[in-house]
């Protein structure tokens, strides 16, 4: 594996956002540890197939680490607040559920000892503040990396432990 761990992910059972939000438009979310520390930001961009996830993250602890953006937009240590998975469609967690995968899953992340981890992927059935599956609704998202590697199967979280970093997602300019 290389220095750096590039995620593509067209996400699995691929469907449109229910969204009429601009192409281009944007949201952040400054990923912090438990103890407050920094661990890099993310860029949610709308287009006309779901919201494209694009960032970097530094100083995560070797190894894969469950990935997902969650329901509420809340990031007070032990995470807890930011809720369960984004699921606004009521499916089961994971790529490899057949009544899967949440709105919310996303791959894992794959951390090498002090090298940074560059993420790309797309959420094909989220918009970004149009339609029932808006991430920026009322309560707002919120995006968890976790312990240990989700197995993508698991409901409701893919067995992937504790939550070490969140960040709020907040709308751009």
């Amino acid at each position: 594996m290389t220095s750096r761990a590039f995620l593509a992910a067209a996400l699995l059972l691929a469907g449109t956002a229910a969204s009429s939000a601009a192409s281009g438009d944007t949201a952040a979310a400054e990923i912090k540890g438990l103890d407050g520390a920094a661990h890099g930001s993310l860029t949610f961009t709308e287009t006309p197939h779901g919201v494209l996830v694009r960032g970097e993250l530094t100083d995560l602890p070797a190894g894969p680490h469950g990935f997902h953006v969650h329901a509420v937009g809340q990031c007070e240590p032990p995470f807890t607040s930011a809720g369960g998975h984004f699921n606004p469609t009521d499916r089961k967690h994971g790529f490899m559920a057949e009544e899967g995968h949440h709105a919310g899953d996303l791959p894992n992340l794959h951390a090498t000892d002090g090298n940074p981890v560059t993420v790309e992927a797309m959420l094909h059935d989220v918009s970004l503040s149009q339609g029932d599956a808006a991430l920026l609704d009322d309560d707002g998202a919120s995006v968890v990396i976790h312990a240990k590697a989700d197995d993508h199967a698991t409901d409701p979280a893919g067995d992937s432990g504790d939550r070490i970093a969140c960040g709020v997602l907040e709308k751009g300019d």
